[in-house]
């Protein structure tokens, strides 16, 4: 791009379907940024109403609205996965803002993205290190022509000696690219040492290489753990870090979570905490060869749960999160549109349990705790139309702006109720 600004185009609506982002990209067509304005569904619906006042725009109902609203937003789901993993340009604004705080932050961000293309043209051209941030590289791109440090800090690697594994990160926002490889730095004083002095921390000037991948730490699952029986985890299962800071004492022998397994030099190491689980990686060296002494702690053998009463069994197990649900429907007093105030309760307590549920996937959960949001906006529907509706008619010109869009979504849930989602 030189010192020039790239022609820029603006594509409105498109693409909305993964077919479409994979076809543009197939004709070399990588978007700049992508962005998403967010809006409730009510506000959906009040601007989609306002839009039928215009002959052109006349839609077919609500029924058909709110098919086509579902349609698009699983569509969009797939588009907006799709760049997040693949270009890390999805970019989500409050669509409730004016067009003019919308146009300013959309153009703030594109200035953004086009200086750091311009900023990497030049330092690359002139062979200097150049942050990759904002620049669309896939994660193929990354494996393809990372150094020879791979998903590993160099600067760590250099001035500590700590082994500091980034690749869970997919980020690229202290990553950089120098003499075509591309390297990942751990934050951003790294990455600026990096951009300003990289042959002091690549081959042949850095002062330490990486170790053979046979010989790198890596973190394990639990069922990792369980698929290499019978081999037994090192020191008992006691954390290694916890008990070489804490100077070898018998008091700092902490058994381990599986959560936290580390395999090195073909051992099972089992760590108290991710904190330590991460200070062992970065320095196994350190951790790894330790000898217990003669007396060691008992270990604890937990209780299952499924061996207590049921009296035991249900204030262990969900004691505490049924509790939580039903303080909170009773502070919220849900009732939902042509439902009775139990089968509202139960609803609201199911959608509660479900959405704060610690042992759901992260996507479950935030699936849940949108239908939780959507049950509390249609159980509001009622106390807002029996307050605008009272007193004397009023015609459609003094009405509030989204007393159609409510009244209609009220409405609309007299089918919808007894086939609520759980």
């Amino acid at each position: 791009f030189g010192s020039l600004c790239p022609l820029q185009y603006v594509l409105d609506g498109f693409p909305v379907t993964l077919s479409q982002a994979k076809l543009m990209e197939s004709e070399s067509i990588i978007p700049l940024i992508v962005v998403e304005l967010e809006l409730d569904e009510v506000e959906v619906n009040k601007r989609r109403l306002e839009d039928s006042a215009i002959p052109h725009l006349k839609n077919d109902g609500s029924e058909i609205l709110h098919n086509s609203s579902d349609y698009f937003k699983e569509e969009v789901e797939h588009v907006r996965r799709y760049y997040q993993e693949q270009h890390q340009n999805w970019f989500i604004f409050n669509g409730s803002k004016n067009k003019w705080w919308i146009f300013t932050n959309i153009l703030k961000e594109v200035c953004i993205s086009v200086k750091r293309m311009q900023s990497y043209t030049e330092r690359t051209q002139s062979g200097r290190a150049a942050c990759i941030s904002r620049l669309c590289i896939t994660p193929k791109q990354l494996a393809c022509q990372l150094g020879e440090f791979g998903q590993y800090c160099p600067v760590c690697l250099a001035l500590h000696q700590h082994l500091v594994d980034l690749s869970d990160d997919t980020a690229l926002t202290h990553a950089a690219e120098y003499r075509t490889h591309y390297y990942k730095l751990c934050d951003q004083n790294h990455l600026q040492k990096f951009l300003s002095t990289p042959d002091q921390f690549v081959a042949p000037n850095c002062p330490h290489t990486l170790p053979q991948p046979h010989l790198l730490p890596r973190k394990l699952t639990e069922a990792q753990v369980k698929a290499k029986f019978p081999q037994q985890a090192e020191m008992q299962g006691f954390c290694p870090v916890t008990y070489k800071d804490g100077k070898q004492r018998y008091e700092a022998l902490i058994q381990g979570s599986l959560e936290y397994a580390v395999e090195y030099k073909e051992r099972i190491y089992i760590c108290e905490s991710k904190q330590k689980q991460d200070t062992f990686m970065r320095i196994p060296e350190t951790y790894w060869d330790q000898k217990l002494p003669v007396k060691v702690p008992p270990v604890c053998e937990p209780v299952s749960l499924t061996s207590l009463p049921n009296m035991g069994y249900l204030e262990q197990g969900v004691a505490r999160p049924l509790i939580k649900a039903m303080t909170a429907a009773g502070i919220f007093k849900p009732k939902f549109p042509f439902l009775s105030i139990q089968r509202s309760a139960e609803i609201y307590v199911a959608y509660h349990l479900k959405a704060f549920n610690p042992k759901s996937p992260e996507h479950v959960r935030q699936m849940y705790k949108r239908k939780l949001a959507l049950f509390e906006e249609d159980c509001a529907l009622i106390p807002y139309l029996s307050s605008e509706m009272r007193g004397a008619y009023k015609p459609p010109g003094e009405r509030s702006k989204d007393f159609e869009a409510k009244l209609n979504r009220f409405l609309a849930l007299e089918a919808l109720g007894p086939q609520i989602d759980l």
